[in-house]
Order: structure tokens, then sequence, then C-alpha cells
């Protein structure tokens, strides 16, 4: 797996995390000593709460940063609803307020989108649309700039790690008829893809849970950072330009390919793009976006054209479960630990400061990902001066971030993955040297925007 490839800078990076992870836990291990005493008396300590609410989300934490559990077969899903568990069974949370910490909006929204964008995609919708705009490109240049304005453009609405399941062999093929190089143009899905989900709240899980937690009207989310996504796609393709001088900076133009086979339902795709439609009209009209989500999804199962288990098995069924852990873990944590008066006492940064959370966010996204930085920054960012302003801040930096490494984000494996069974290699050096300075210009932009 891609993941596992990691450089001397992510290996060094989750040391330190892991050292941090370490101290926590042996703090909390001389903590739970301590309690053992009272326990053994009959009741379960305050002590006692918070060392085994430190030791899960420490250990939770470390498993989704590494991928998988050293020596077991336990995935990040497994981590964290083990995690959960743990929170319940040891006595962290009751398992009523388990159920209360689960963001049932977040859930109900993610699988909407997911249902309609596996029904845009059996429908044939994306590839005629791809089609559609590649033919207009008479140069590598225009080809780049379609290819990043498409993926772009669609991650903007619909969730980007399936829009890169998408755009992957359609990007493959269609280089691979036209006789190109297609490592720079492979390059340019993901980090588009990752930029053009910063614009809306259903662009990617994150800002889905950002949307919950926030309640950020769909509409103000989208026009504080839509300048930032546009300013964002316009750099990836610049770097990417730059960097692959070769094969873009040329008078040369494409040759005449005939457009892919569409292989198009004609009727889904009508009826997909009109719910589709339907559905972003209402989220901006600002009618709840879980609700408008979920009957979109439901009414595109209303068909005689695709068997409902084929778009069942379009939903990342792990990610939904890695989410209702994740809410469980982090509620205990906060429940028992990061109290209001502890999170105000903790540490001297300044995260009303614009360049100071984006930094903090941008690492943490690195460190254990996206969604999971996120949700541990929640009791942080509820008490700041402006919790709108630094919600979107946070939402802008945790994505963004996800351009900076290879395995940054779960749409760079995607496409890692995708392009290596295609015979095509994307080495982490080859990502790195253009992610690297995007990611470094893209947040400073969006912290000086915000």
């Amino acid at each position: 797996m891609a993941e596992k490839e990691r450089s001397p800078f992510v290996a060094a990076l989750l040391a330190v995390a892991l050292v941090f992870v370490g101290a926590l836990a042996a703090g909390a291990g001389a903590t739970l000593l301590a309690s053992l005493p009272a326990l053994l008396a009959g009741g379960a300590s305050p002590a006692w709460t918070h060392a085994i609410a430190i030791i899960v989300f420490a250990g939770t934490y470390v498993v989704i940063a590494l991928g998988e559990a050293p020596g077991l077969r336990l995935d990040r899903a497994g981590a964290a609803l083990l995690g959960a568990s743990l929170m319940v069974g040891l006595g962290v949370l009751p398992l009523d307020a388990a159920y209360r910490a689960i963001d049932f909006d977040t859930i109900t929204l993610l699988l909407g989108m997911m249902i309609v964008v596996a029904n845009l995609r059996l429908s044939g919708f994306f590839r005629l649309a791809s089609n559609f705009v590649v033919a207009r490109a008479k140069t590598p240049l225009a080809l780049l700039a379609a290819i990043v304005l498409v993926t772009g453009a669609f991650s903007a609405f619909l969730v980007n790690d399936a829009i890169c399941l998408v755009m992957t062999p359609l990007t493959l093929e269609l280089t691979r008829r036209l006789k190109r190089d297609p490592l720079p143009y492979l390059l340019a899905v993901p980090m588009a893809s990752n930029v053009g989900s910063v614009a809306t709240i259903t662009g990617n899980p994150q800002n889905m849970i950002i949307g919950g937690l926030s309640h950020i009207p769909y509409g103000a989310f989208a026009a504080a950072l839509w300048p930032v996504a546009a300013f964002g796609l316009l750099a990836t393709f610049v770097l990417v330009a730059l960097f692959y001088r070769g094969e873009f900076l040329t008078r040369e133009r494409l040759p005449e390919a005939a457009p892919a086979p569409a292989r198009a339902r004609g009727f889904l795709v009508v009826k997909s793009v009109l719910v589709t439609l339907a559905m972003m009209a209402l989220f901006f009209a600002g009618q709840p976006v879980a609700k408008v989500a979920i009957v979109g999804g439901a009414l595109l199962l209303v068909t005689r054209h695709v068997k409902a288990e084929k778009v069942y098995r379009e939903i990342d069924w792990p990610l939904l479960l890695m989410f209702v852990g994740l809410f469980i873990v982090v509620e205990g944590l906060e429940t028992t630990v990061l109290t209001p008066q502890a999170v105000a006492s903790i540490g001297n940064f300044d995260l009303s400061d614009a360049g100071v959370l984006s930094a903090v966010s941008a690492v943490l996204s690195n460190v254990v990902s996206n969604v999971p930085a996120v949700l541990a920054l929640k009791p942080f960012i509820a008490g700041a001066a402006d919790p709108q302003r630094a919600w979107l801040v946070v939402a802008m930096a945790s994505t963004l971030a996800g351009n900076l490494t290879l395995i940054g984000s779960v749409a760079n494996l995607i496409v890692a993955e995708r392009a290596r069974a295609a015979g095509v290699s994307i080495g982490f050096w080859a990502y790195f040297k253009v992610g690297a300075p995007l990611t470094l210009i893209t947040i400073a932009y969006g912290a000086w925007r915000l």
C-alpha cells in the first residue's frame, strides 16, 4: 500500500507524534496506577476515567496516523470502532451519551452524497462531461487546464475522494490515447480535487463535519472559501506547468483522437443531473444539507436502470464507520479531560490568529489525517472569540494540507493506487516537489484571505 511508503520527513513527524503520545500515555498510566486503590475499594474515580480517556484517545489516533495497528489487521475504521467501544466499556461514557455524541447530520450528509455520486458515475455522466471538455483542448497546456478545472469544479460540490476515483482512469485513458506522459496530468487530479473541495461543505468529509459542528450556512461557507479554491486551482495549474515545462511549455499540438466510448444511460444521466442541480439549489437556499442530501440520494435509488446493489458497492462504508467511532472517542476525551476550564488553560497559542490556527491545523492534519484533526480541534474552536471564522480557517488549512505529501489525503492515495495498478508510478518526491510549494502558497493565501 502507498501508505506504508513513508518519507523521512513523514517518519520524523510521526516519531514526534508518537513521543508526544507516549508521554501522554505514561502520565495517564501513572495516574491510573495511583487510582487503583480507590477503584478496588468500589468505584471508578475521576483519575481513572481521565487516564482511560487519554490512553484510548492516544491509541486510536496513533493507529489512524499509521494506517493500521502494527502487527495486526486493524485498520483506521476498526481502530475508531474499538476506541469508541472502550470509551463506553471502561466507563468513560455511558452508552446514551455515546449515541448523542454521533453527529448524525454529518453521517447522513455523507451517505446521501455518496449515493448521488455513485449514480452520476454509473450513469456515465462523468465520462460524457470529460469527453466534452477535453475534446476542445488542442494543446497539452489546454488539456492540463481542462483536467484541473473539471476535477476542481466537480470536487467543489461532490465528495472529492469519489471524484478522484472517477477522474484517475479517465485521465490515464486519455493521456495514453494522446501519447502523452501521464504523470503530470495525474498529479493535477488529486491536487485540484483537494483544492476544489475547499469551496463548499459538501466538497469533502472534513468540511461536512465542520458544517455540522459550526452550523455555518452553505452559502456563507461557499462565499468565504470559493476565492481560496479558485486561487488554488490557478496555482495548481501554474505549478504543474512550471515543474513539467518540457511537457507543457511547447507549441506542440495534440493529435486528433476519437472520444472514448461513453457507454452512458441517457435517462439516468438526465435524472441524476437534475436531482444534483436541485440539491445544489436547495443547499444555497438554506435548506438543511443533510435532509436534502439523503432525500436526493433516496430518490435516485428509484430506478429501473441500475440495481441498488451496484450503488451500495460504491459507498465507502468504512469511512462512515470511522466517523461514528471518532465522534465517540473525541467526546470521551472532551467530557473527562478537555473541559472548558482545561481548554482555557492549555498552551499559549493564540488560535484566534488565522496564521497560527492554519499552521496547527496543517501539521495536525498531516500527522493524523484531516478528519481526526478537525475533531481533535473541536474543543479549542468552540471557545474561540469568533468560532465561525475559526472553523473556516480549519476547513481551509486541513483540506489544503492534504496536498503536502503523497500520503497527505485519501484522494492522493486513491490516485496513486489506481495509477500503480495501471502501470504508472507516482513517486513520493515527484509529488512532493509540486505539492509542498502548492500547500504553502495556498494556505498562506487562505490565512491572509480569512
